[in-house]
């Protein structure tokens, strides 16, 4: 163990330490919160200014993250925010969870990685924990992160620790916490893997080290990946049996109840959320140096990718055969923006591509969720910035020639929807999981 851990490591299994999470997102915020509740003192910062500001009003910008979780930790000081990276000197562990998007090319950004390291290298002093969580390639803490931090003289497992533990949020899902979802921790060296095991021991049930950080990468690249292929397979199951005239779902369902052997995946209008359609691709990229071409994963990448245009193709056939028009000058209203049920995150949502894909066939779009009632800025949807959720009203909603689901959120009308609406194109099953009258419903 290195001189520069033992104070850390102390500092720790005596809950003294400071922690830093950088990144106050569906991620972040989730950690702060679970480490205040373990009695440990946060700091959070962002480069967002309105994240700090909200959080020193007592507010959460968060649906899953109620105003009353955060109250207690921000009235006693173990809860705070700033914009100023500075800072970053004060705490012990720094967490690292910052955006890792794609390039227009498909290729990984690791710009926000980059600019954060270098921020904290102005400010890097010996005993300091770093910890990137942002799922990223193998090998990028090594490759990447670890040259950065060492550009300020300190070196890593001697000087400071670094380690690799992948985030496992998952919004909206009730049967499981930030606390209770096993953390990985991965480390080149024993004394930063002792201190990341340490840290994370401060709030997580569980924690599972690996043996190097680009193992951790790994780890999460896995997860997502198996995900990624898996939703492919049922999506292509979907078009093989609705040639057969074999509805896909009826054939999960019965799949299922076999105990062993299966796993139930369900077919959509394309994939969203922050990893499952950008994490395929920073590991294809990364095979690549290794002469390796992963065939597999790309198949499942251009699969998923080819939904929406498979859906609006639907809805278009629908459209003709039902009332003799296409998609040009029709109005269509698209129910539920976010990527996935019951949460107001709509990163990556395929229901964005949808829309503008509509728009561009010539056809009039609105949507409805009461999860996202304005379509906040996005780096690759920046003309739908703005726009505003109509209200629930199936008198208005009969005026539209088709409704799209595309996000199944739980509390929908269906019945009322599918009785109401001119046409519904059901994505997700939704209507029929319902109990809704079918007459006016086509499955996409």
């Amino acid at each position: 163990m290195t001189a520069a851990a033992e104070p850390l490591l102390h500092k720790l299994r005596a809950r003294e330490a400071t922690i830093g999470v950088v990144g106050l997102g569906y991620v972040g915020l989730p950690l702060c919160v679970a480490f205040a509740e373990a009695g440990v003192t946060v700091l959070g910062f962002d480069v967002d200014p309105e994240k700090p500001k909200a959080l020193e009003r007592g507010e959460s910008y968060i649906k899953h993250i109620l105003p009353e979780t955060l109250a207690p930790h921000l009235a006693v000081g173990r809860l705070a925010a700033t914009t100023d990276m500075a800072r970053m000197s004060e705490p012990d562990a720094i967490l690292v969870c910052v955006p890792t998007p794609l390039t227009k090319h498909f290729t990984p950004n690791l710009s926000f990685v980059e600019s954060t390291m270098q921020a904290i290298r102005e400010v890097l002093r010996p005993g300091q924990l770093i910890v990137l969580e942002s799922t990223t390639y193998p090998g990028t803490t090594e490759e990447v992160v670890k040259p950065i931090l060492e550009q300020s003289g300190l070196k890593a497992g001697e000087d400071f620790m670094l380690a690799f533990s992948p985030e496992r949020e998952d919004p909206g899902n009730e049967s499981f916490t930030t606390a209770t979802i096993p953390k990985v921790v991965g480390a080149d060296d024993a004394a930063s893997l002792a201190a990341a095991q340490a840290l994370y021991e401060l709030f997580a049930d569980m924690v599972v080290p690996v043996s190097t950080a680009s193992t951790a990468e790994a780890v999460k690249i896995t997860e997502n990946v198996f995900r990624a292929v898996n939703i492919a397979l049922v999506n292509e199951l979907k078009l093989v049996f609705a040639r057969m005239g074999i509805d896909v779902w009826e054939v999960i369902d019965a799949a299922k109840t076999k105990p062993f052997g299966f796993m139930p995946f369900y077919p959509g209008p394309g994939i969203g959320g922050h990893c499952i359609p950008i994490d395929p691709f920073y590991l294809t990229w990364k095979a690549k140096e290794f002469e390796i071409v992963t065939r597999f994963v790309e198949l499942a990448g251009q699969i998923n990718s080819a939904m929406p245009e498979h859906v609006i193709s639907e809805l278009g056939k629908a459209l003709d055969q039902r009332f003799q028009r296409g998609l040009s000058g029709a109005r269509v209203l698209v129910l539920g923006l976010a990527y996935k049920k019951n949460v107001d995150d709509m990163r990556e949502s395929p229901s964005l591509r949808l829309i503008e894909k509509l728009e561009g066939r010539g056809a009039a779009v609105a949507y409805y969720d009461p999860f996202i009632p304005v379509v906040p800025p996005t780096r690759d949807h920046p003309d739908l910035t703005g726009r505003q959720s109509i209200e629930w009203d199936l008198d208005q909603i009969a005026g539209y020639d088709a409704v799209l689901i595309a996000t199944d959120h739980d509390g929908v009308d269906y019945v009322g929807l599918a009785g109401r609406a001119r046409l519904v194109v059901d994505t997700r099953y939704a209507c029929m999981r319902a109990g809704a009258p079918l007459e006016k419903v086509v499955r996409a």
